[in-house]
């Protein structure tokens, strides 16, 4: 069965079911050699959730010794990348000088504003071991008035991310505020990024945003009439009073937040200007972008 096929089998579903529902998403499977990534948004129909414009939920992957994670240079512009793991290592640099480990609990945040060139990999002392790979990757659009801001690169440990617990449902609130708790890390918009992990039974009142989404990272869970499948992003209404339950233990990511204007995307590139994205890949393909110290004997480069 196509992923088109199952969601639309999911979207007659929440019609009989949850109106609280806008729509289900599922994720289309895209293989980077030796593991998964899945593909959220954007979709058909569904370019964006509040200012989110981008979900890959990759892995859980096992990896062999010698194989590992390796992307290389490439460029972002007017937009803002989120990475966040569940599990294993990865090694952020950037073209600011920036060079970061991020591990299971950090947040790294890199606001490309007018432009940043980063790369993905891993230390050697990680790859020449088995290891396993799991997490999320996001990007945001910047409100219009930041899109050219200096770009940024900020990390966020584990311990600095606000957590609770909610009638025994642990969360932590990644991005914005909610349950009572705010996030120090920056958002240029109204922004919402809350995760949570609920054993079978438990219920979770959902925080109200102009424009909400929840992810099933594992697990499943159901809100009102309708069940939410592992791996299913569902769009929910500006409702309030809207609960979800575990019916097996269950990680989960709500995002959501302002509706920004719409964004012009493509490859690596965001923006409220079509032209900005034109001279985005200008650039790229002329080598006007910034290298990244330490990585700059290879680069991805522009697709034709």
């Amino acid at each position: 069965m196509s992923n088109a096929t199952k969601e639309l089998e999911l979207e007659c579903e929440v019609a009989q079911g949850c109106g609280a529902i806008e729509r289900i998403i599922q994720p289309r499977d895209k293989d980077l050699g030796g593991f998964s990534v899945r593909r959220v948004l954007p979709t058909v129909g569904r370019k964006q959730v509040g200012p989110w414009v981008f979900f890959d939920h990759m892995g859980p992957a096992d990896l062999p010794a010698g194989a590992g994670i390796n992307v290389r240079p490439h460029p972002h512009v007017n937009l803002a990348t989120v990475t966040y793991l569940f599990e294993g290592e990865m090694l952020h640099r950037d073209s600011l000088g920036s060079e970061q480990v991020i591990r299971p609990g950090d947040l790294n945040l890199m606001v490309a504003g007018r432009g940043i060139v980063h790369s993905e990999r891993q230390r050697p002392e990680v790859t020449a071991h088995p290891q396993r790979i799991h997490g999320l990757q996001l990007w945001l659009a910047l409100p219009e008035a930041m899109e050219e801001c200096e770009p940024a690169f900020l990390h966020y440990p584990s311990e600095a991310l606000p957590r609770t617990e909610i009638d025994g449902v642990a969360l932590r609130v990644m991005m914005g505020a909610a349950y009572g708790l705010r996030s120090p890390v920056r958002a240029d918009a109204d922004t919402l990024y809350v995760e949570a992990d609920l054993q079978p039974g438990q219920r979770l009142l959902l925080p109200e945003a102009e424009e909400r989404a929840l992810y099933v990272a594992s697990g499943q869970l159901k809100a009102r009439d309708s069940i939410l499948p592992a791996h299913a992003m569902a769009i929910f209404e500006a409702q309030a009073g809207i609960e979800v339950e575990a019916l097996e233990a269950s990680r989960i990511a709500i995002i959501g937040g302002e509706r920004l204007g719409p964004r012009h995307m493509e490859w690596n590139f965001v923006s409220s200007r079509r032209e900005r994205i034109e001279q985005a890949k200008a650039d790229w393909k002329a080598g006007r972008f910034p290298k990244v110290p330490g990585d700059e004997a290879e680069f991805i480069p522009l697709p034709e």
